[in-house]
């Protein structure tokens, strides 16, 4: 195989640059994808800042990829040359423990990032076993598609896992690259939605989206005039919060789930839960089948992440508009490689 083209920082918090490495043979379960699109996740700038102490440089960021599969290893299962494809957080896992035979690939112990340990998307192509290289759908734009493949699953997860109704009241906290997949899919899916933001700005831009209400997520008030009534909020900011206020809002068996990278330890009262059989939980991104549904449910609903474009040779330009907040709402560079 030839040399990999790609974009690595070499350093925490420094800037990407030119970058070509050897993959070396395919491996048998591989699939070698050309990278046409791959969006830019903050889980992106928090390996790049080395935020949660497991990057290793250089760092080749992106596991939002969509792209053409340009060769199969001799085990590859259900994909053929030039199909599109997409690639999200996980790369691999090990397909034997009890986590992968159960359909719950992401929770395996031996799980492999595609940015941690490895090189990712930010490149002419990417690696990846072919269970978690997923079809895309051909009504599915490709040049928007890249974001469903880590924050969309992430937030499409806790619908399909937890058994919410179309009767169900979701709320979804922070409006922003994750938060505005999650109220569209909860639309879609049947629920009325309130979304929660701190930014009363964005609260038109969150009733265009599918929300039924919004409220303040730093108004205290405003969050106990809705005390009882949802069934499941998600939670995909990354800030201190009022937690007692928020499990407050979730209705009698209602679940408080988190799926933002929240740093510091949630408080709960455990009083708060017991008299109402309340429920609080965590997940990850998704399994591959998980993702394959996800990918069925927005080709179905016509559902697309909002997002801006950047060549990837300006892919520095496009942390600089992550970093300031300014992302409406996911960012997705185009391969721009000489040939």
């Amino acid at each position: 195989m030839s040399m990999i083209k790609a974009w690595a920082a070499t350093a925490a918090k420094g800037p990407l640059e030119r970058f070509d490495y050897d993959p070396g043979p395919l491996g048998a379960d591989e699939v070698e994808v050309a990278v046409d699109y791959c969006g830019v996740c903050h889980s992106d700038l928090s390996m790049l800042d080395n935020e949660w102490g497991m990057s290793a440089y250089p760092l080749v960021p992106g596991h939002e990829v969509v792209g053409r599969v340009v060769a199969l290893g001799a085990n590859a299962k259900g994909l053929q040359l030039g199909q599109r494809v997409g690639v999200g957080w996980t790369s691999a896992s090990c397909m034997h423990c009890g986590s992968c035979m159960g359909g719950d690939q992401h929770l395996c112990g031996s799980l492999q990032p595609t940015i941690v340990h490895r090189h990712g998307g930010f490149a002419d192509r990417v690696r990846a076993h072919w269970a978690w290289t997923i079809a895309l759908p051909e009504n599915i734009r490709p040049e928007v598609a890249g974001p469903l493949f880590c924050g969309g699953i992430t937030v499409f997860t806790p619908l399909l896992d937890y058994g919410i109704q179309p009767t169900g009241r979701v709320g979804v906290v922070g409006i922003g690259g994750l938060g505005h997949m999650a109220v569209r899919f909860a639309r879609a899916w049947g629920c009325e939605v309130t979304a929660f933001t701190s930014n009363a700005g964005k609260y038109e831009e969150a009733r265009a989206l599918g929300a039924h209400r919004t409220v303040s997520s730093t108004d205290t008030k405003q969050i106990a005039a809705i005390a009882g009534s949802l069934d499941l909020i998600i939670v995909t900011a990354n800030v201190r919060l009022d937690w007692n206020a928020l499990i407050a809002a979730l209705a009698p068996r209602g679940r408080l789930h988190v799926v933002g990278a929240v740093l510091e330890p949630i408080p709960v009262q455990v009083f708060s839960l017991l008299m109402g059989q309340k429920q609080v939980s965590g997940s990850p991104t998704g399994s591959p089948t998980g993702i394959a549904k996800m990918l069925a449910f927005c080709a179905r609903h016509g559902i697309e992440p909002m997002v801006e474009q950047f060549p990837m040779s300006r892919v520095n330009d496009a942390f600089d508009h992550l970093r300031a907040g300014k992302a409406r709402y996911r960012i997705v560079l185009k391969n721009d490689f000489a040939g």
